[in-house]
C-alpha cells in the first residue's frame, strides 16, 4: 500500500539558530519502507527542487549504531517498541496522517542541524570510564579460559547491548542519561576483567554525567519503556550500589 503524508519537520540551520517546524507532503510512500527511507524520498524531492535536504544521522541502518535518533510524533525511535529509526516501518502509519519529526530535546545533547544533535557528551562519559585494563605482562589469559557464571555473562551481555543512542535521555523528563550510564557500568562490573578499575569507573562516569548537565533520575521508568534495546531500570539500581559501595571506600 502506498501513503501520502503529512511532514512537520524541524528545521534548524545552526547551533545558534532558532529553529522551527517546517511542514512538507511526501507521496507514493510505500508502507514496506523504512522511516528514513522515507526521509530520503523527502531529501531526493527537496534537492530536485534546488532546496536544501533535511540534514539527519545515520550509518547502519540496522539498528546497531544508534545514530538515527529520532523524536517521532512525540516518542523516541517513534511508535514501534524495541526497535531504533532506521527499524521503524511506514506500515506503523495510516495514509494521510501528519507525522511530526524533532531532534532529541536535551541541554546536554544540542542540536548542530536540523535533526542531528551533539552527543559527544555521551562519548566523554564513555571515556571516563568505559574501558578495561589490558594484561601486557606476556603472561596473559586466553578470554575463554577465565570461567564466568552464566548469570553474570548473560547480564553483562544484556547491558552491552546499549548501543548509546541517547532515547532514555530524550525520553526522561529531566534529562537524565542514568541507564546509559547504568548499563556502560554494569557491563563491566560482571566481568573478571572489568575488575580492576571497577571503583574509579563508577565515580569517573557518574561525575563526568553531572558535569555534562544531564538530569537525575526519578525512577519514572519511561527510559526503559523507550529503549530500543529494552534495557533494565535494575541497571540503574546496580550502578547506584557501585558508586555508593565506592564512595565509602574513597572516603575511607
Amino acid at each position: 500500500m502506498n501513503m501520502n503524508l503529512t511532514l512537520k519537520v524541524w528545521r534548524q540551520k545552526n547551533a545558534q539558530d532558532k529553529g522551527k517546524m517546517v511542514e512538507y507532503k511526501v507521496t507514493n510512500i510505500s508502507d514496506h519502507m523504512s522511516f528514513l527511507e522515507m526521509l530520503d524520498v523527502l531529501n531526493e524531492d527537496l534537492v530536485n527542487k534546488n532546496e536544501e535536504p533535511v540534514a539527519f544521522d545515520h550509518d547502519c541502518r540496522e539498528g546497531i549504531c544508534g545514530m538515527c535518533s529520532l523524536h517521532i510524533n512525540g516518542e523516541a525511535h517513534g511508535p514501534d517498541r524495541g526497535v531504533t529509526t532506521c527499524q521503524l516501518h511506514m506500515r506503523m502509519f495510516k495514509d494521510g496522517q501528519t507525522i511530526y519529526i524533532e531532534p532529541w530535546r536535551a541541554k546536554a545533547l544540542p542540536v548542530i542541524k536540523d535533526l542531528i544533535v551533539d552527543r559527544s557528551a555521551l562519548e566523554r562519559i564513555q571515556h571516563a570510564g568505559g574501558y578495561i585494563s589490558v594484561n601486557t605482562s606476556g603472561n596473559t589469559q586466553d578470554a575463554n579460559a577465565i570461567l564466568i557464571r552464566k548469570s553474570d555473562a548473560d547480564k553483562a551481555m544484556d547491558a552491552a547491548s546499549c548501543i548509546g543512542c541517547g532515547a532514555c535521555v530524550a525520553t526522561c523528563k529531566n534529562s537524565s542519561a542514568m541507564l546509559f550510564v547504568a548499563a556502560k557500568v554494569s557491563q563491566f562490573s560482571y566481568l573478571p576483567q572489568g575488575q580492576i578499575e571497577r571503583k574509579e569507573r563508577v565515580m569517573n562516569m557518574v561525575e563526568q554525567m553531572d558535569k555534562e548537565g544531564f538530569g537525575n533520575c526519578t525512577n519514572t521508568g519511561a527510559c526503559e519503556v523507550e529503549c530500543p534495546k529494552g534495557i533494565s531500570l535494575e541497571f540503574i539500581a546496580r550502578m547506584n550500589r557501585e558508586y555508593f559501595g565506592a564512595k565509602i571506600v574513597s572516603e575511607k
